[in-house]
């Protein structure tokens, strides 16, 4: 036991440096409290006057003739076993937002209630919480966030529902009765810098909706989920500003996440904040941004979320798909795969987004009224940018030598139904795929160029088109007499392109109706050196027409020489005897290279570039 003679009464704890504490007082101890590693020198008569649990403990020990007691599982340990033993003596106990729930735990524990003695600790503790820390944002933050290491206790002393209630409601509050401390990270304003000639000394920025949202992330992804449901639940802040507090809590809480991956050795810890995230989604349309969506898209894959999490996401990134970008759709395969990139989860969203069009279909057959008033329905303009997007996505993707031609054809069939002025994305991306696939077959070629419709080439692109080596002869044929035909109208009647000839259009349909004449093998037909020698010929006519057509019209007359000059040379049957009629004797189907099939995308994109071998490439 210690034994001091002091002051007469204690006024705080020592220590003699060997984990043991004593009370400062001319009485001697007649207790001592084992506290995990810790031994405090105390007295009977003022803890036992305050804590249930103490009377216990000592009346059980005097049984055994012990005047010691040990405590092992108290909440908070010794150094919050301290301050209530400082309340037992009545010494000033300093309680703040970081130790009063431990020391309400630490009470409740000790039994400390009113019924062993009027304003014991429970009862001050309680007050503290309803009359301070409630009303002061940090602080209620501070207590919530303290509550996780005690969580069974939280809920049973109901301080956590306190703060919870408490947070959402000053969350909520209306701005202009915020008094913001902006403490949260961003850049300081000028003013507050006092760089700004104009500043008068009072700041006058006004607190913006979303104030709250940084201090917030603070929180535990479970604690943080119920207060942003608290917040939901009181119907006041819009489903925009909720959007913003995940996204900001998403880039707090999830490491790399800003570049559409997860930083992390262990991803699956992450789990539980994507999943409690994606939950949170506010259903409006716009609550979030499209390339948020993709990004939790991303993570979710990345940390393997359950199918209802990717569903969801899926489900709001198809409402607003048209405001994605490229690097949106970048998702990457999973590691077992030999691709670079997910392209079926983008044709799955691609497929769910023209859905919506057919599904209003539907309901318009059902109910004309319901129709009418249906919201979200596709316009022209939306699927249009997102066919341009997947044109792009097509050409990206085209980069990989391991993606199958099938997966690139079926997605770009997709977007096939989606009318498009240009087709220059798409030839593009399939310039792109035949430069960094050159061992494909040429009936595989010849299936990828369906794809686009030489018609719908600009003239940058139909000048890349015809010095392309890649391309099947067919499609530079008919890619020359198109852009022929364009610049004939130019420079003669100013009429629109005319369509392909019928000879063009069905090589199986002769001069004579006869689809049964003919070569068996209609792949060297069109290698053959002779129509190679007549489309350099086109080429060189093309050129010189081209090059005049930029000049003064004083040239006009020598422009409608070259015109007229290509016309013949375009009609004469050197041309299509040796090149359309053998084709056109063959039992072919005369839609597996037709004008059916090219594309690109933005002009500028389809600037040629020499290569050694004089063969041009878009990428």
């Amino acid at each position: 036991m210690k034994f001091m003679k002091l002051g007469s009464k204690p006024d705080t704890f020592r220590s003699d440096g060997n984990n043991v504490r004593y009370v400062a007082s001319e009485l001697a101890t007649d207790i001592a409290v084992t506290v995990g590693d810790v031994k405090f020198y105390l007295h009977k008569f003022p803890l036992l006057s305050k804590s249930a649990c103490l009377q216990k403990l000592v009346a059980s020990g005097n049984e055994q003739n012990c005047d010691e007691v040990q405590i092992s599982d108290i909440p908070g340990g010794s150094v919050v076993f301290e301050i209530c033993a400082k309340f037992c003596y009545g010494m000033t106990v300093n309680l703040n937002a970081y130790n009063v729930f431990a020391t309400r735990c630490a009470a409740e524990y000790l039994g400390m209630y009113e019924t062993i003695e009027k304003g014991n600790l429970i009862y001050k503790i309680d007050i503290f919480l309803n009359s301070s820390i409630v009303h002061s944002w940090k602080d209620s933050i501070i207590v919530l966030q303290t509550t996780k290491s005690l969580s069974p206790l939280s809920d049973e002393l109901k301080v956590a529902g306190l703060c919870v209630d408490a947070i959402a409601t000053n969350a909520c509050i209306d701005v202009s009765k915020v008094d913001w401390s902006y403490t949260y990270n961003r850049k300081k304003l000028p003013e507050e810098n006092g760089n700004d000639p104009n500043f008068n000394g009072v700041k006058s920025r006004p607190v913006p909706k979303d104030w709250w949202v940084e201090d917030l992330c603070e929180l535990e992804i479970d604690l943080y989920k119920r207060v942003i449901m608290s917040i939901k639940t009181k119907g006041i802040q819009s489903h925009e500003v909720i959007g913003e507090a995940l996204k900001a809590y998403s880039y707090r809480r999830l490491p790399g996440f800003s570049k559409g991956v997860i930083h992390s050795c262990d991803v699956g810890k992450y789990r539980s904040t994507v999943d409690t995230i994606v939950w949170l989604l506010p259903a409006e349309k716009g609550s979030v941004s499209c390339s948020f969506l993709f990004k939790l898209l991303k993570a979710a894959i990345i940390v393997d979320s359950g199918e209802m999490a990717r569903e969801q996401l899926v489900r709001q990134i198809v409402q607003q798909l048209e405001e994605a970008s490229l690097n949106d759709l970048l998702i990457r395969a999973a590691e077992r795969e030999d691709v670079m990139y997910d392209v079926d989860m983008v044709k799955k969203i691609v497929n769910k987004f023209l859905m919506q069009d057919r599904n209003a279909e539907y309901e318009s057959e059902e109910n004309e009224v319901q129709e009418i008033q249906r919201s979200g329905i596709l316009t022209d303009a939306s699927k249009l940018i997102v066919a341009k997007l997947i044109d792009a996505y097509l050409a990206e993707i085209a980069k990989d030598p391991n993606l199958p031609l099938s997966k690139f054809v079926d997605l770009a069939e997709t977007v096939s139904c989606i009318s498009r002025p240009t087709h220059n994305g798409l030839y593009r991306a399939i310039d792109m795929y035949l430069k960094e696939h050159p061992w494909i077959s040429k009936s595989e070629r010849k299936r990828i160029c369906k794809l686009m419709d030489c018609k719908k080439l600009s003239a940058d692109a139909c000048m890349h088109a015809v010095q392309n080596e890649r391309l099947p002869l067919r499609v530079v044929i008919q890619v020359l007499f198109f852009e022929q035909l364009r610049g004939a109208a130019a420079t003669s009647s100013g009429t629109s392109t005319p369509d392909l000839p019928k000879s063009l259009k069905n090589p199986n349909g002769g001069s004579h109706g006869s689809s049964r004449s003919a070569p068996t093998n209609p792949e060297e037909d069109w290698d053959s050196v002779s129509a190679t020698e007549e489309l350099k010929a086109l080429k060189t006519e093309l050129a010189a027409l081209r090059l005049r057509n930029r000049g003064d019209n004083r040239n006009n007359v020598d422009n409608e020489a070259a015109i007229s000059k290509m016309k013949g040379l375009m009609k004469s049957k050197r041309i299509f005897t040796k090149i359309w009629s053998s084709k056109a004797a063959i039992g072919e189907n005369s839609g597996s290279d037709s004008s059916e099939s090219l594309g690109s995308a933005n002009p500028e994109e389809a600037k040629s570039t020499p290569s050694r071998n004089r063969r041009h490439s878009v990428s």
